[in-house]
């Protein structure tokens, strides 16, 4: 069986200021969300003010891609927008990356580690019928 990458999405997630930029970021971000089972990764690093706007944007883009079977990852937050997602209590719906690079990786990995499971000991025991 062949190992195919999938291709995943980067949005550079707008900061305040040029607004026809911005407004050209947004789309380009609804348009890798509208599709399906949408996987992107949103590039937080030029966000370095993260307020309730920043973050209801973050929270629509989670529930869309959502709705359609997909997810998105957050890279490169800076501690201010990880504070504001632990105190607003959403932290652990995000999936968060320091680097891009590793938000990318992360869908190509599965959900968990599977060799860190423990495995449930299974105890051999005869039946009673077995030793009657």
């Amino acid at each position: 069986m062949r190992n195919r990458r999938r291709l995943v999405p980067i949005v550079r997630l707008p900061a305040p200021g040029d607004e026809a930029r911005r407004q050209a970021d947004l789309d380009d971000l609804e348009s890798c969300i509208n599709t399906n089972r949408p996987a992107v990764v949103i590039d937080c690093s030029a966000l370095h003010v993260f307020d309730r706007g920043s973050l209801h944007l973050l929270l629509c883009c989670l529930e869309e891609a959502m709705k359609r079977n997909g997810d998105i990852r957050l890279a490169a937050l800076c501690p201010e927008a990880r504070s504001v997602l632990s105190s607003a209590g959403v932290n652990s719906l995000f999936h968060c990356f320091e680097t891009v690079e590793e938000a990318v990786d992360s869908y190509d990995r599965p959900p968990w580690d599977l060799a860190s499971l423990e495995r449930p000991q299974v105890v051999e025991r005869e039946s009673e019928m077995n030793a009657a």
